[in-house]
């Protein structure tokens, strides 16, 4: 480690480094010539933009862990380390320490991939786990978290589902071969979901999750490649792999049309999670240096030209409604109408 940027130089830290080693001068960093490679941890989208595409124009390739970076600026970061002969590794910026970017783009290359459900959030997973496991509503398991440090205050990134949209929006775009805009993945919390849902879901057989869906549209009179992208509650049946990912751990099942259906389980979030996949991206860098292929591996290829996201208003689906009437004669053939329309 050469050199460390920081916001607040006074700021107190669990490590110690070096004297000389630390700076509030990002700019000086990336221009250091005997800094090979960047590693960006910062967070948020506005310097760190800055940072990734000034290292990326000297060719120096980047490490990053952050996914609304790349969910909002994704396809220009791509394009510039592509134009300027290097590499952006981002293992981290999805599902923590699960090593899901390098399966979709390499250990499953050989697939089309036709679905793709994610449990994503670590929050929102703990949320839902503590509502099944001890009947406790929203708001109790969410100071919860936030005691805990699973959820941060205000917890709406987390709970209004923007953050597995980021991550989603990441996994559609390499299953799919083409860039996924954020403002077009549909996208709904579990700040609604009430007790009184998860016993219903409990007694009909089901666990609640907040999934990400990546599908490939059936039956739908549209082009192709049109993908349903979208994060949202789901009924998970009791059987099912995903029902039983309990706490803050997060999994990923893929559907290839070769192999059929793989599953991907483990920590989501964390500083080791997070540094495990940090490392891995490290490593692969070093790898990729000292051999002299700076893009070994490209970050994105694109490869559907007319790939489409599906407006949600053409997804067909099935839902589950629950309604609160008074029990009385004709309500329920009201009820029968109004579905019918």
């Amino acid at each position: 480690v050469r050199r460390v940027a920081v916001r607040d130089l006074k700021k107190a830290r669990a490590v110690s480094f070096p004297a000389g080693l630390i700076t509030a001068d990002w700019r000086s960093v990336v221009a250091d010539p005997e800094v090979d490679l960047i590693v960006e941890l910062m967070g948020g989208t506005t310097t760190a933009r800055q940072v990734v595409l000034a290292a990326l124009k000297l060719g120096k390739p980047v490490v990053t862990a952050n996914k609304a970076l790349l969910s909002a600026h994704g396809e220009e970061l791509f394009a510039a380390a592509q134009q300027h002969g290097t590499n952006l590794y981002y293992e981290a910026s999805v599902a923590g320490g699960i090593p899901i970017i390098k399966v979709l783009r390499e250990g499953l290359v050989g697939n089309r991939i036709t679905r793709l459900f994610g449990i994503v959030n670590g929050t929102c997973n703990y949320i839902l786990s503590r509502m099944k496991e001890e009947g406790a509503d929203f708001a109790a398991a969410l100071a919860d978290a936030q005691r805990l440090g699973y959820a941060e205050a205000p917890p709406d990134l987390d709970v209004d589902g923007h953050d597995a949209a980021h991550k989603t929006g990441i996994l559609a775009s390499l299953a799919h071969g083409f860039w996924v805009n954020p403002k077009q993945i549909y996208t709904e919390g579990i700040r609604n979901i009430t007790k009184q849902d998860i016993e219903f879901a409990a007694k009909l057989g089901y666990t609640i999750r907040l999934l990400g869906c990546v599908k490939v549209a059936a039956g739908v009179r549209r082009k192709q490649s049109a993908i349903q992208v979208s994060v949202y509650p789901v009924l998970v049946p009791n059987s099912h792999v995903l029902a039983n990912v309990n706490g803050v751990f997060n999994a990923i099942l893929v559907r290839g049309d070769v192999v059929g259906d793989t599953l991907y389980y483990g920590q989501g979030a964390g500083q080791d999670a997070t540094a495990s996949a940090v490392l891995s991206d490290l490593a692969d860098a070093a790898l990729d240096l000292k051999c002299g292929t700076k893009n070994r591996i490209p970050p994105f290829v694109p490869h559907e030209r007319d790939g489409a996201v599906l407006p949600m208003d053409d997804v067909v689906s099935r839902y589950y409604v629950r309604l609160t009437v008074e029990d009385r004669p004709g309500v329920f053939a009201k009820i029968a109408g109004v579905l019918a329309k």
